[in-house]
């Protein structure tokens, strides 16, 4: 852990009593009198308000590559940081890492030349035209010769796919399809709509949720949820089976969609087993429902592939994108179709005139010249095959040193992304009393030796997905610092 200012940046006292009325320029804020005052005026989003008011919030005052700069609070620190390397990519998303000039370059040459206009009406501008052709270029095939619908996030972008399904099957004279499948354990955003396909209790505790257009179908995850003696084959089929039921159940006849991750990412790094994904294709398209990829965080390299439904064998009908898509610079989500829907609703469009849905910034300019900078970027420096090799060395040192810790029962994942599984037990797999808050008291170690991974309470697992520019050297740091955690933690 080091103590230092990042580079360009100093810190001054606020010129007003009021630190919000401050001018806020590089480094000219009063980073202890801000946070002092954020429980005054925020609401923070996936927050604990009591800790918050408790302890205040992390001010985060920079960032370079992996690492992130946390302003110093406490007295007589006044504009010193503390480094972090930063394994969880912000949100699972700053996939070319942090400071990146070609990016903010981009962002302000586009903001110069025309900051802002919308795409509703035909309307369109130079930047989402030449983002939209790159990324059908990179596309899973299933999907190359079909049309691309910009968003600001990835709520907004399975939102919108969800209202396709819907919108797709009425054109074709079947208005009744309009329940959509799911998984446990899932994570697809915390609109209503998307949140109701969230698998994740925590998520629905307080609303109306879930919604009851969804249907739940088991977590594919073999390690937790296998029978006694059962082979990964048997568990697959068993999964199949478990959809098949479902849908005779409910009636194909009411089912549009099933979205699926490649990899569940929020709900415990969870890859099916081999084998699901073309046994569950070719039961949907028996049926007439949709397959629907979440790529929000498996997307744009993240796997050690542009998506990572081409190595799982899942051939998507639509897919959601975001995240990676601009590294986390501009909020902006990409929707896929492919032709066989775009074919339909274009013929829809006779019947019902424009497609009524869009946002005020779908396919923004600047959004969308950030995004193109950001894919020519990830390919310029080969950071798709980069997160290839350094993933397979991030998986080999959690295998190495990690998994043979007493309490850590399995590592999972593809590339960077990767879960570190903790048990109570590890003979009989016993996960963690979520009352222990394991994942959370190792997190917190784990920060206190200089690096961020994720907690995930629900399966009591650790997330690691860092920026695809990471080092091996900075993956031996955080191995270190998870090795040195769950021991002092847990052993």
């Amino acid at each position: 852990m080091s103590n230092h200012s990042p580079s360009g940046q100093t810190e001054t006292a606020a010129a007003t009593a009021s630190p919000a009325a401050t001018s806020i320029e590089a480094g000219a804020f009063d980073t202890a009198a801000l946070a002092a005052q954020d429980h005054d005026v925020m609401l923070h989003p996936a927050s604990s308000i009591t800790a918050l008011e408790a302890n205040g919030p992390s001010m985060m005052v920079g960032g370079k590559g992996s690492t992130v700069f946390e302003a110093r609070l406490e007295a007589g620190a006044e504009g010193e940081t503390t480094a972090l390397l930063d394994a969880v990519g912000g949100l699972w998303c700053v996939n070319a890492g942090y400071g990146r000039e070609e990016l903010t370059e981009a962002m302000k040459q586009a903001a110069d030349q025309l900051a802002y206009y919308h795409t509703f009406s035909n309307a369109s501008n130079p930047w989402q035209v030449a983002l939209a052709d790159k990324l059908l270029s990179i596309a899973p095939p299933s999907l190359q010769d079909g049309r691309v619908f910009f968003g600001s996030g990835g709520s907004d972008a399975n939102d919108t796919l969800i209202k396709i399904a819907w919108h797709y099957h009425a054109l074709r004279g079947k208005p009744n399809k309009i329940k959509v499948i799911a998984r446990e354990q899932a994570y697809h955003g915390t609109s209503i709509s998307t949140a109701s396909l969230t698998g994740l209790g925590g998520f629905h505790k307080g609303y109306p949720l879930p919604q009851d257009f969804v249907l739940r179908t088991e977590c594919p995850h073999y390690y937790t949820r296998a029978l006694p003696d059962e082979s990964e084959a048997e568990f697959c089929q068993r999964l199949i089976k478990a959809v098949e039921s479902l849908i005779d159940e409910h009636g194909a006849d009411n089912i549009s969609a099933f979205f699926a991750e490649p990899i569940h990412a929020a709900g415990g790094i969870i890859e099916p087993p081999a084998g699901y994904y073309p046994a569950l294709k070719a039961l949907l398209s028996q049926h007439d429902i949709l397959l629907v990829a979440d790529e929000v965080v498996c997307g744009y390299g993240r796997l050690g592939s542009w998506f990572g439904s081409t190595q799982l064998g899942f051939e998507p009908d639509m897919m959601s994108s975001a995240k990676g898509l601009t590294s986390g610079y501009f909020p902006m989500s990409a929707a896929f179709v492919s032709n066989a829907v775009w074919q339909v609703l274009k013929q829809g469009s006779d019947v019902y005139g424009a497609f009524s849905h869009g946002y005020t910034y779908s396919g923004h300019p600047v959004g969308a010249a950030v995004a193109l900078a950001n894919l020519q970027l990830i390919e310029r420096e080969g950071l798709v095959e980069q997160a290839a090799e350094h993933g397979a060395y991030l998986h080999q040192q959690l295998r190495e040193r990690v998994l043979t810790l007493a309490n850590v029962g399995e590592i999972r994942g593809r590339g960077l992304l990767a879960g570190v599984q903790l048990v109570a037990d590890k003979v009989s797999k016993t996960l963690p009393n979520p009352a222990d808050k394991w994942p959370l008291k190792v997190s917190q170690a784990v920060r206190k030796q200089g690096v961020i991974v994720r907690p995930l309470p629900s399966v009591g697992a650790l997330a690691i997905s860092p920026p695809l520019v990471i080092t091996k050297a900075e993956i031996d740091q955080l191995v270190d610092a998870l090795v040195a955690a769950i021991q002092q933690v847990l052993e």
